[in-house]
C-alpha cells in the first residue's frame, strides 16, 4: 500500500521506516527541512537501536522517501499522524497546535483522491475527544475515514515494539460497525496481525484513554516503589527486598518496580500532566488527583540525590562530581526531562564542578544546559572525581569494576541512583556507597535482580 507518515520525529521516523520494512511504499513528511535532508541521506537523527538499519534498507529498496511538500502525499491511501503533543508553556495541558496544523494541510490535498477510500490514522497521544473533533473535520472530504491507533513504544525498543507489538488498538467512530477504516488498517498491519497479535477495536475516546492511562499506570508504579524507598530511608529497610517480594506476586508483576531517581523522557512526565489537565477540563479532576502526588514523588527523588551528595561531601561548592549518564534512560539519546540532567543542573547551581558523561546523549545535553561540562570518555570523566553519581543505567556503567574505578577518582564515593550496582562489591573495594531506599550498611546485601526492569 502507499502510505504517508506526517511528522518524522522520533515516533514518526520509526513508524515510517518500520512500515517500509513491512513492504509498503512510504513517504515521510516534516516541516523541518534539515531533518528531511538527514533522513533522505540515511542519517539517523537520534539514537535508537535498529533504526539506522531499517532506515538504510528502506531507502535502498526505494520504498521509503521523505519530503517537506504536502502535495507529494496526495496519492497515498493511508496517512499516519505522528506529530508531537508537548506540554503547553502556560500549563499542564497538551499543545495540539502541530497536530491541528498538519491535519489542516493534509485536508487540502485529500480531494485529489477524488472520493477513493482514504484513511487517516492518528498515532499521537492526545486528550480524549480530540479524535472525534478531527474526524468531523476530515470526514467532510468524500471517502476519508479516521482511526485513532495509539503507539505503545518504549525508547530503546521502538523498532521491536512497532514490528512486534503486544497489542494493536483501533479507535473508530462506531466500534460495532467495523467498516472500511478497519479493513484498510488491517491491510496495513496484515503481517503483524498474521503473527497472532491481538487487535482491539473500540471508540475514539476509549482508544485515546487506553494510551494515556497506560502511561499513567506505569508512572504510578514507578512512583509507588520510590515512595516506598522514602519510607525505607526513614526506617532503615531495604527497598530492593520490597521490590523482589512484590514482583513475585503475579497480580503486581516485577516490571517498573526498580527504585531510583525516577522517570523522565518525552512521554510519561508530560502525559500524566496532560491527563490531569484533561480530567479537570472535563470536570473530573478529582479522579486523577493522585497523579499529582505521582509527579511530586518523581520530582522528590531528584532532589534526594542532591541531598545525599551533601550528606557525603558537605558543602558542594568547589567539589568535583562526575555524573554517569545524561539520557533519561539507557539505549537512547533523549534528554527531555532527564533526571540525570536535572540533578547535574542542581549540583551546578550549588557551586559544584560537575562533569557529565554518556555514550550517546552528550550533544543533546549540551544543547539543553548552557555551560554543561561533558566528557565522552567515561574514564576521563571519572578521573579526579570526589563523588560519582550513576544516574542512567547504561550497561558500561553497570559493569564498572569498582577496584579499577577507585584508581581513577580522587575519593571513592558513589551514589547508585538506579539501584543497579552490588553494594558489597563496591564497599569491599573501599567505596563509600549510597543508594536511594537502601540502608547505609544493609544486613542482606543483595545482587540487583535483573528481572526488576524499569522499562
Amino acid at each position: 500500500m502507499k502510505l504517508s507518515v506526517i511528522g518524522v520525529g522520533y515516533l514518526g521516523a520509526v513508524h515510517a521506516a518500520s512500515m517500509a520494512e513491512l513492504g509498503h511504499e512510504v513517504i515521510g513528511l516534516d516541516v523541518d527541512a534539515r531533518r528531511i535532508e538527514q533522513l533522505s541521506a540515511g542519517e539517523a537523527p537520534f539514537h535508537e537501536p535498529g533504526f539506522a538499519e531499517i532506515l538504510a534498507r528502506g531507502l535502498a529498496s526505494g520504498r521509503l522517501h521523505f519530503t517537506t511538500d504536502y502535495a507529494d502525499l496526495a496519492d497515498a491511501e493511508v496517512h499516519f499522524l505522528g506529530l508531537g503533543t508537548p506540554q503547553r508553556a502556560d500549563g499542564f495541558g497538551a499543545d495540539l497546535s502541530h497536530l491541528h496544523a498538519a491535519v489542516d494541510s493534509l485536508a487540502a490535498v485529500l480531494p485529489a483522491r477524488d472520493g477513493a477510500a482514504t484513511l487517516v490514522v492518528g498515532k499521537s497521544t492526545v486528550p480524549a475527544g480530540t479524535a472525534r473533533g478531527l474526524a468531523e473535520s476530515l470526514e467532510r472530504v468524500d471517502g476519508v475515514h479516521l482511526v485513532w491507533n495509539p503507539e505503545f513504544l518504549r525508547e530503546g525498543f521502538a523498532v521491536q515494539d512497532t514490528l512486534e507489538p503486544d497489542r494493536v488498538v483501533y479507535g473508530v467512530r462506531d466500534p460495532d460497525a467495523g467498516g472500511t477504516e478497519v479493513e484498510m488498517l488491517d491491510a496495513v498491519y496484515a503481517q503483524i496481525l498474521e503473527g497472532g497479535v491481538q487487535r482491539l477495536v473500540m471508540g475514539f475516546e476509549t482508544a485515546e484513554l487506553v494510551k494515556v492511562s497506560a502511561n499513567a499506570f506505569l508512572a504510578t508504579k514507578i512512583s509507588f516503589i520510590n515512595a516506598m524507598a522514602e519510607l525505607c530511608e526513614a526506617t532503615g529497610a531495604d527497598v530492593t527486598d520490597i521490590s523482589r517480594a512484590l514482583g513475585m506476586d503475579d497480580r503486581i508483576g516485577n516490571k517498573f518496580l526498580r527504585s531510583g531517581v525516577g522517570f523522565g523522557g518525552g512521554c510519561l512526565p508530560k502525559d500524566i500532566r496532560a491527563f490531569i489537565a484533561s480530567a479537570e477540563d472535563l470536570g473530573a479532576g478529582q479522579a486523577l488527583g493522585f497523579l499529582r502526588e505521582v509527579d511530586a514523588v518523581n520530582q522528590r527523588r531528584r532532589v534526594r540525590v542532591v541531598e545525599l551528595a551533601r550528606e557525603m561531601l558537605g558543602p558542594l561548592r568547589g567539589r568535583r562530581i562526575t555524573v554517569l549518564g545524561a539520557a533519561f534512560k539507557p539505549d537512547s539519546d533523549d534528554v527531555r526531562d532527564s533526571p540525570a540532567l536535572e540533578v547535574a543542573s542542581r549540583l551546578m547551581a550549588s557551586g559544584a564542578h560537575v562533569t557529565v558523561t554518556d555514550p550517546e546523549a552528550l550533544a543533546n545535553a549540551e544543547r539543553r544546559i548552557e555551560g554543561l561540562v561533558t566528557e565522552a570518555d567515561a574514564s576521563e570523566a571519572l578521573r579526579g572525581a570526589e563523588l560519582v553519581l550513576l544516574l542512567t543505567e547504561w550497561r558500561e556503567y553497570r559493569d564498572l569494576d569498582p577496584i579499577a574505578t577507585a584508581r581513577l577518582v580522587a575519593a571513592p564515593r558513589i551514589i547508585d541512583g538506579r539501584t543497579v550496582l552490588t553494594p558489597r562489591d563496591w564497599r569491599a573495594a573501599g567505596w563509600e556507597f549510597r543508594a536511594l531506599g537502601r540502608p547505609e550498611a544493609p544486613v542482606a546485601d543483595h545482587v540487583p535482580d535483573p528481572e526488576l526492569a524499569l522499562f
